[in-house]
């Protein structure tokens, strides 16, 4: 029988006061869903790649997820606790591993747990839901700051940055960017920023712009997916002007693309990928593309395809990256 060493039983006791506070410790691998100091699924790479995986590590991907408290009951409050294990099992085998992969070959991907709000935040039906719906997301964003400024002292070092978001992950990106970045030193290491899934308008920041070529950087990227002759009558309803970036062309002067240039996706089998499932076409404030083709989609019904914002264009966006990357590093 193992005796309970003075280290064991203080180990034992800093797991219990983790659980007990709640709080993240960003010092704590257990705070982070992927972070280069541990084996995690944003280190999984499509088979079909593998042979030509490389990894960079002269590059920083700070990643923010995108909601999976989504149980409409609310069964934590406003706010997801940060140490479910079902919701961070939800979080790591959904978005990392679909969505945070798709930048693993570029850099070190940091992507760090926040007592993100739930789904619902976003659909206040009263002035208290709104009140509660800021608090869940003030609470968010301020874990996501916590864990940046904590990157920054402890892992940076100067590297080059890419920031990555969907969906409420851009939500808190957004406030990163403007706090971090706009008109900072910081800028001068902003490869680029992937904000998905949520709107960014042209006039959301000082200094950053919306990236208009394929290698372009210290630039913002952005886009929402719909079925072709769909817009909901939210952003029917919208009086700004988002940016739209095209994920397969990458370029202003070329806002539709075929789905013949879609280099693959990577819809729900992770080790398939699915070559011309999509195409993109810039309509107004959203991005447009025919049903997706894929075995099986007569089951796809669905006229919102936030939920594959980046599956969609998976591949697409690995080369494009890598392509800004590249053109930063340039002298």
């Amino acid at each position: 029988m193992l005796s309970c060493t003075a280290p064991y039983k203080q180990m034992i006791k800093n797991y219990e006061q983790r659980d007990q506070d709640s709080i993240p410790q960003y010092s704590d691998l257990y705070f982070w869903a992927a972070h280069p100091n541990k084996l995690d699924p944003s280190d999984s790479v499509p088979q079909p790649l593998k042979i030509s995986h490389r990894i960079d590590t002269t590059v920083d991907v700070f990643f923010i997820h995108p909601t999976t408290y989504t149980d409409d009951k609310k069964p934590f409050g406003y706010s997801a606790p940060i140490n479910n294990n079902d919701l961070n099992a939800k979080t790591d085998y959904t978005t990392i591993l679909f969505q945070a992969s798709a930048f693993n070959h570029i850099g070190q991907i940091f992507a760090p747990r926040y007592r993100q709000a739930n789904l619902q935040s976003y659909f206040p039906t009263n002035a208290n839901d709104s009140a509660a719906a800021i608090a869940a997301f003030d609470l968010a964003y301020n874990d996501i700051k916590t864990a940046f400024i904590y990157y920054l002292k402890h892992h940076n070092y100067g590297k080059p940055i890419v920031i990555a978001a969907h969906s409420q992950g851009t939500t808190h990106g957004k406030r990163l960017l403007k706090e971090f970045f706009d008109q900072t030193p910081l800028q001068k290491q902003l490869v680029a920023a992937y904000l998905i899934g949520l709107p960014v308008t042209v006039s959301e920041f000082t200094n950053l712009k919306a990236c208009t070529n394929p290698t372009q950087t210290g630039c913002m990227i952005s886009w929402r997916t719909y079925k072709a002759g769909y817009t909901p009558p939210l952003i029917q309803a919208e009086s700004f002007k988002a940016i739209v970036t095209n994920p397969l062309t990458w370029d202003d002067s070329k806002p539709n693309a075929d789905r013949t240039i879609n280099k693959g996706g990577v819809l729900l089998k992770f080790n398939k990928i699915v070559p011309s499932v999509a195409s993109a076409n810039i309509q107004g404030n959203i991005l447009w593309t025919p049903k997706p083709k894929f075995f099986g989609n007569i089951f796809y019904t669905t006229n919102n395809y936030h939920v594959a914002d980046i599956n969609l264009y998976y591949l697409n966006i690995r080369e494009n990256v890598a392509a800004r990357v590249n053109a930063f590093k340039k002298p």
